[in-house]
């Protein structure tokens, strides 16, 4: 049994998915445990919407319907405009070596495109977890929801499966308010992709680097 540090080590970033279901017991019990997530006084703000079958695959069609026709990305929490130069440095340094793995160069873009459109797929993945929190929350509220969005990735690695986080699956959240019936006094805020990852496929022959501690960890006092 996967312990908590070797679940921390092992999960990262899936990026294709058999087609294997997952089963409702086994996602109410990955989510029973992201339960136990600190928030801030109790507060709990998460709101959970999980898509699946039919309705995620309606919604994989109107995302590359949207994308296709040019329809502009309306994530209700809105994306950073700017980052400082060592976090741009990082991300840059990500898009490149995951092109590079692909085959795809800088300048073509039409494969970019497809990079693209496999995040508006939900990367083929056969469950999607859509995380949502009340619209006149704080900030504050979003770091609890980054914690509940963890513990939901841990919990999966526990059950044997894969999980990728990202905000590109939320970008047009009408089309999901619409299918899942989300009410509006929610936002949402991203989402979780939930499967078992295809060990097989290119795009999971990604595995990003992580700094050193010493570049980041400041100890007084000990």
């Amino acid at each position: 049994m996967m312990n908590v540090i070797e679940a921390l080590q092992a999960r990262h970033s899936t990026r294709a998915y058999k087609p294997d279901p997952v089963d409702r017991e086994t996602i109410r019990k990955i989510l029973e445990a992201a339960n136990h997530a600190p928030s801030w006084a109790n507060t709990q703000p998460w709101e959970v919407f999980v898509a699946s079958g039919e309705p995620l695959e309606r919604l994989r069609q109107r995302n590359l319907e949207n994308f296709r026709n040019g329809v502009p990305p309306e994530p209700d929490q809105p994306t950073p405009q700017h980052w400082p130069e060592a976090h741009q440095k990082r991300t840059g340094a990500m898009a490149a070596a995951h092109q590079a793995i692909l085959g795809i160069k800088r300048e073509d873009k039409d494969a970019r495109k497809i990079m693209t459109e496999n995040n508006l797929r939900f990367f083929g993945a056969p469950v999607v977890i859509f995380l949502c929190m009340d619209r006149t929350l704080d900030p504050w509220s979003l770091y609890d929801l980054g914690s509940f969005s963890q513990s939901i990735m841990l919990a999966a690695q526990h059950y044997g499966l894969n999980t990728i986080p990202a905000i590109m699956m939320s970008v047009y959240p009408k089309l999901i308010r619409e299918e899942l019936n989300i009410p509006d006094n929610l936002k949402v805020v991203f989402s979780i992709a939930l499967g078992y990852g295809d060990p097989e496929s290119i795009q999971n022959k990604l595995i990003t680097t992580r700094r050193p501690l010493d570049e980041f960890v400041r100890m007084a006092g000990i």
